[in-house]
């Protein structure tokens, strides 16, 4: 079979991550995004040691296997490892791969992991730094993602309307409603460092640099926090990352009445379908229909009538 094109010789990995990182980032996905999905071509490149454009069919089938059943890749992780491929091979090399099509990943339906509101005061009166816990509120109560609230400015705060402006996925922007506890929140903690533009600074080694730091906090360090509090907590720490927050808040959500309309717009769901996942976790609107449906059907024994008895002991007909 021959080889998919004599475009560039190199073997090095970082080219053809480089390559792709580039690419993604041109379409407007986030810096981290573009690195996820592009990692696997460096990978790729290591397991073969030879130029991308010149794999065959074949080998690229080999590692799809190689990938899926040796190394045992979640359908999550092989739904990166295609989205890698056929950006290089489709949209980069412009090759036709019907085998990219045909060896697609079948999408898994797994619950996600979510605390209790209980659960989530546990680990707020557990966390062991106010710049952690003015952190995880924000998230939780804003339902953000990870990198939304890290990248908070002091200007995406209205404190007249109570609105966060969030810059999400795709550079989509969208206000989320700012609970004024929240928001009397961000102001003491931007009080403790006033830093002109982030309201989560990175701190620094000596934990002083906040107030002219010009990136935020480190996505490791908020996670080995979160799962800190967990554990101090006694919460079951498997699956507790920042994004639980998240979950736990739309399903909190849902669990009090708010319309999932309403929660798809302040998650920042494109489509509703993303939003109604969270319908799975809870079992709020299950029992409310059941109750609406004793309360309307009760209402027919208002109106039973009076029978007149059985004659002659005969069944009724």
């Amino acid at each position: 079979m021959k080889s998919l094109g004599k475009t560039s010789k190199s073997t090095e990995p970082q080219f053809w991550r480089n390559l792709a990182e580039k690419h993604f980032a041109g379409q407007g996905k986030s810096e981290l995004t573009a690195k996820t999905y592009s990692r696997e071509l460096g990978i790729l490149t290591k397991y073969y040691k030879k130029p991308l454009n010149q794999l065959t069919e074949d080998e690229i089938r080999d590692y799809i296997y190689y990938r899926r059943v040796e190394r045992k890749l979640s359908a999550t992780s092989m739904r990166i490892l295609y989205c890698g491929l056929k950006c290089l091979y489709e949209d980069i090399l412009e090759i036709d791969l019907p085998l990219l099509d045909k060896l697609k990943p079948q999408k898994e339906f797994k619950l996600l992991e979510v605390l209790s509101r209980k659960e989530v005061l546990k680990i707020l009166e557990n966390t062991l730094s106010f710049h952690n816990y003015a952190f995880f509120r924000t998230v939780y109560t804003c339902g953000l993602r990870l990198a939304e609230a890290l990248n908070l400015t002091i200007h995406d705060i209205n404190g007249e309307r109570k609105l966060l402006k969030i810059l999400g996925k795709g550079n989509k922007e969208r206000y989320v409603p700012l609970p004024d506890a929240t928001y009397q929140l961000l102001r003491s903690y931007w009080a403790t460092h006033r830093n002109p533009k982030l309201i989560f600074p990175a701190l620094g080694r000596n934990r002083k640099q906040a107030s002219i730091s010009t990136i935020p906090m480190e996505r490791i360090s908020v996670q080995g926090s979160l799962k800190r509090a967990a554990e101090l907590a006694g919460v079951n720490t498997k699956g507790v990352r920042i994004h639980i927050l998240r979950h736990s808040y739309a399903t909190h959500l849902l669990e009090s009445g708010v319309s999932i309309k309403a929660v798809q717009k302040n998650l920042g769901h494109a489509t509703l379908r993303s939003t109604m996942k969270y319908l799975h976790l809870t079992n709020f609107h299950e029992t409310n229909s059941i109750n609406i449906i004793n309360s309307m059907m009760n209402e027919t024994q208002l109106i039973m009538p009076t029978f007149a008895p059985n004659r002659g002991g005969q069944n009724a007909k």
